[in-house]
């Protein structure tokens, strides 16, 4: 209120100070004039030009009385409401326009009609060097008055308020704008918009891959809002997706023109591992790696280059998915086409191994001609092996033609066939009963696979092994040893051929009843002791079991590995080599046949005396009777 006292008060005295000023022209012209009616001076007339007469001088106006009301009272509210109707009203919080009336380096003067100008500091017009005095701005009003009795204004507050307005209008109507790319970051580029700053993601600056991202730095560009975070304020935008909506009207128009077997001409876009992507002129296609060159290759980087001009023609496309397959060997003839057409089965071609896999190796005999020699093709052994043992990529072969099939540009090779077949005489060179040496290559289950020579592989089946029962052959041989091997039978049509080793060995079974004959006992040593019985070493390789009820002692306990027992034989079978042995038995039978020879002989010395009582006199009597009492005791 001081300061609207003092603009009344200079209100005042200007209007005090002015009558005196202007009153001798108008008294000096007043004869002249028409009769004029002189209003009465009432009170207060008077005493205003009593004042005016008497305080000529500013410095002698009694101001005391003035504030106080003594005199002007009326005038006074007058003057105050004119003055606060010529102010405009002002809401903190909310956005209004102003005027710049004053700029310098530090600050920016501001006018919104308040009874006070508003300063801002100057950085928050930085972005605006062109700024000058008379410019209209928008201001946030932050405080109509603070303890200074000054106007607080931002204009960086308005300016986000107003941004943010605008950026949420734009998203919802999908709306195009532009904005300046400020600077790189980490993932893409922070662009300004309505003074916001949104990131535009690498991936959203271009349909095709960004090399340079420096080369959008310091660029005015459209921009397309695509994802706003309300709570953190985050505002995302995309030049992709204007580009890709013009792509997308041009990418109908070319589709709908496109005819198979048509050729373009399109700039290489893209080069991955499967393939190429060429634009076609706003429409990309792509050439699969297979129809790159009629050639294998191993990456289409051995054909094309980046940002290469190429013919294509069109494979195929799909106008509902918008996809377009080219090809680029197609305008080139096929190899096949220019084969030697003399070339037939059971000619020898040379060339080079292209693709190595388990059932086969591929060899290119021309640019685009392959023929394939398969794992069976390469060996004449019958055994079971990988392409990889023969051959290697990059390998210069010379097979021989198995097959030829043109309409279906297939063809088959050989290596084999350029070697002779070691099963033509086989039956002169191994025949059958014939010994020879061979090295195991290979051990299963079933028996061993033993090689004669190469190409030339026999089995040995496990119960050609040994005359002993074994669990597995690899309990007598293991792959590279040396057997010695006797021939048993042929299969040529198959290649097939087998193998004996334990006939080169004596048969312990021709001779085993001789020597172990059922019912005879013989005391053997325990080599081991399962849950069922015990294993027993008979010599020569042959093993006999003793079950666990047949193998308990006589004293109850029960025997243990490498104890030596009589063992009585109750089974032989050389059929299935099966010796059944029993220790129980050696010493129960045994005490029940002494038992009853001691019958038979009692028996026989009773008989005896009852035949000779009646050759005995009385006196022999009482003898004979303490002797067949002796006799009947077992004495």
């Amino acid at each position: 209120m001081e300061e609207n006292k003092n603009v009344v008060a200079e209100e005042t005295r200007a209007a005090v100070e002015t009558p005196a000023v202007e009153t001798a022209p108008v008294a000096e012209a007043a004869p002249a004039a028409e009769p004029v009616e002189v209003e009465k001076e009432t009170p207060a007339n008077e005493e205003t030009k009593k004042m005016s007469n008497a305080s000529v001088d500013p410095d002698k106006f009694d101001w005391d009385a003035f504030e106080g009301n003594d005199v002007y009272d009326v005038d006074k509210k007058k003057i105050e409401e004119m003055y606060d109707q010529t102010l405009s009203k002002v809401v903190e919080n909310e956005v209004v326009e102003g005027v710049v009336t004053s700029i310098s380096k530090r600050e920016v003067i501001v006018n919104i009609g308040y009874k006070s100008e508003g300063v801002i500091m100057a950085p928050e017009f930085r972005y605006n060097p062109d700024l000058k005095v008379g410019d209209k701005v928008e201001v946030f009003v932050e405080t109509a008055e603070d303890k200074k009795g000054q106007l607080v204004l931002s204009h960086k507050k308005a300016r986000a308020l107003r941004s943010w307005d605008m950026v949420n209008a734009a998203y919802n109507a999908g709306e195009i704008v532009k904005g300046y790319v400020k600077t790189r970051t980490k993932g893409g580029m922070i662009v300004d918009i309505f003074g916001i700053e949104a990131f535009l993601p690498g991936s959203q600056i271009d349909v095709k891959p960004i090399r340079d991202y420096d080369q959008y730095v310091d660029t005015t560009m459209d921009f397309k809002i695509v994802k706003i975070n309300q709570e953190f304020r985050n505002v995302v935008v995309s030049h992709k997706a204007l580009i890709e909506a013009e792509l997308e009207q041009q990418k109908m128009q070319i589709i709908g023109k496109l005819e198979k077997g048509q050729v373009l001409e399109g700039t290489v876009k893209n080069i991955t591992g499967y393939g190429v992507f060429v634009d076609l002129g706003g429409v990309d296609g792509l050439i699969h790696i297979t129809d790159l060159s009629w050639g294998r290759i191993n990456h289409p980087e051995e054909v094309v280059h980046l940002d290469q001009k190429i013919n294509v023609v069109i494979l195929d496309f799909d106008e509902a998915k918008k996809r377009i397959a080219l090809g680029l060997k197609q305008l080139t003839p096929h190899p096949w086409s220019a084969l030697d057409p003399n070339l037939k089965v059971g000619d020898k071609v040379k060339g080079k191994v292209v693709l190595i896999a388990d059932y086969g190796a591929f060899v290119e005999i021309e640019p685009g001609v392959e023929g394939l020699i398969h794992v069976s093709e390469m060996s004449w052994s019958p055994r079971l092996r990988i392409a990889q043992d023969f051959l290697k990529v990059g390998d210069e072969v010379e097979a021989q033609i198995l097959t030829l099939d043109r309409d279906e540009k297939k063809m088959s090779l050989g290596l084999k066939q350029l070697i002779p077949n070691p099963w033509e005489n086989i039956r002169e060179k191994y025949p059958v009963g014939s010994k020879h040496t061979a090295i195991v290559r290979n051990v299963t289950n079933f028996g061993v696979f033993a090689e004669l020579e190469e190409g030339i592989e026999g089995l040995v089946h496990i119960s050609d092994l040994s005359w002993a029962k074994i669990k597995h052959p690899s309990e007598l041989v293991q792959p590279g040893d040396k057997i010695e091997v006797i021939i048993l039978d042929f299969d040529e049509e198959n290649h097939k051929l087998s193998l004996g080793h334990k006939q080169l060995l004596p048969n312990p079974w021709e001779d085993i009843e001789d020597n172990y004959h059922t019912g005879s006992v013989h005391t053997l040593k325990i080599d081991n002791i399962t849950d069922k019985g015990a294993v027993i070493s008979l010599g020569d390789d042959i093993e006999g079991f003793c079950p666990t009820k047949e193998l308990v002692k006589e004293d109850g306990s029960m025997p243990v590995a490498g104890d030596e027992l009589p063992f009585k034989v109750t089974d032989l079978k050389r059929s299935t080599k099966r010796v059944g042995l029993s220790h129980v038995r050696t010493y129960t039978e045994t005490k029940s046949e002494k038992v009853s020879s001691e019958s038979d002989s009692t028996k026989k010395a009773v008989k005896k005396i009852n035949s000779n009582i009646e050759k005995t006199t009385l006196g022999d009597i009482s003898e004979l009777a303490a002797l067949k009492s002796k006799l009947e005791k077992g004495e």
